[in-house]
C-alpha cells in the first residue's frame, strides 16, 4: 500500500461514524473490477458497508428514476445521468464528471492477430460467420458508442446481421471471453479486466461520441457515509486504482 493511500485510508478511519452506515451505489457495469476495490478499501477504512448494483446504465437510470433506493449513481454516459437528474433526483451541485474511457476490438483468447480499424475494415470476414458481441446497441452506452463508431467508419451495414447483443457491456465481454462470440466490441477497461481476451484494435477516438462517466449524490442518500464514499471515487487513491484499470481520470 502506498504512503498516500495510507494517510487516505487513515483519515478516513478517523472520520468513521459510531455507527456503521451503508452506501447504495448504482454504477455502469464497467466499473466493476475497479470500483469493487475502491469499495474494499473504504469499507476496511470505516467500518461502513457499500452495497453496489452493476448494469447497463440505462437500466439503472430507470430503475432510479421508478423509485428504486440508491445513493450514488454512476452512469457511463452522460445522457442517463441527465434523464435522473431531470427527474429531479439528483441532488444539486453534486453531479461531476469522474471518469472516462477508450473503445476496443476484442478476440477470444490471446494469439489473436492485430487488427487495422478503419473505413476499409472487412469486419464482416474477420469474423467468419460468427457473431460480433456488443451490448444492446439503442440503450446501453457501450453499445450506443461501438454502433456510433461502426457507423462512422461505414462498417455497420456490414456487420449489423452478425450482431449479438447483450444486457451490458459485461455481459457483452463475457460472450468472447468463453469463446461464443469470436470478437466484441467492449472499453478498454473491460478487456483489461479479463485474462481469455486480446484487444485486437482501438477504434479511433473521433468515430465515437466522448466517453465520460457522470456521478451524483441522489436525493435519497442521508447518511454522512453517502457522501464521504461519493467525496472518495474522486480522491487520489481511488483515481490510482481507477487508473490502473485504464479509466481517463477527469475529476
Amino acid at each position: 500500500m502506498t504512503r498516500r493511500l495510507s494517510v487516505a485510508l487513515l483519515a478516513l478511519t478517523l472520520a468513521a461514524p459510531a455507527h456503521a452506515e451503508e452506501v447504495v451505489v448504482f454504477a455502469a457495469a464497467s466499473m466493476k473490477t475497479a470500483l469493487d476495490q475502491v469499495a474494499a478499501e473504504f469499507q476496511t477504512a470505516t467500518g461502513n458497508t457499500v452495497t453496489i448494483s452493476y448494469a447497463g446504465s440505462n437500466a439503472l437510470a430507470k430503475q432510479i428514476i421508478e423509485g428504486a433506493p440508491a445513493d450514488l449513481f454512476v452512469s457511463a454516459a452522460v445522457n442517463w445521468m441527465d434523464e435522473v437528474e431531470k427527474a429531479g433526483l439528483v441532488v444539486e451541485g453534486s453531479r461531476r464528471d469522474l471518469f472516462g474511457n477508450t473503445l476496443v476490438l476484442i478476440a477470444h483468447g490471446k494469439d489473436a492477430a492485430p487488427v487495422d480499424i478503419g473505413p476499409g475494415t472487412d469486419l464482416a470476414g474477420l469474423l467468419g460467420g460468427g457473431k460480433l458481441s456488443m451490448a444492446l446497441v439503442d440503450s446501453v452506452p457501450a453499445g450506443q458508442y461501438g454502433k456510433a463508431a461502426l457507423e462512422s467508419l461505414g462498417l455497420w451495414a456490414g456487420v449489423e446481421a452478425d450482431v449479438a447483443q447483450a444486457d451490458n457491456v459485461r455481459a457483452a465481454l463475457a460472450l468472447v471471453s468463453t469463446g461464443e462470440a469470436p470478437y466484441g466490441i467492449v472499453y478498454a477497461t473491460d478487456a483489461a479486466a479479463d485474462d481469455a481476451v486480446t484487444v485486437v484494435g482501438t477504434f479511433p477516438e473521433t468515430s465515437y461520441p466522448t466517453i465520460i462517466y457522470p456521478g451524483a449524490v441522489l436525493i435519497g442518500a442521508v447518511d454522512p457515509a453517502d457522501k464521504a464514499f461519493f467525496e472518495a471515487l474522486s480522491g487520489d487513491a481511488a483515481d490510482a486504482i481507477f487508473a490502473a484499470q485504464g479509466f481517463k481520470i477527469l475529476n
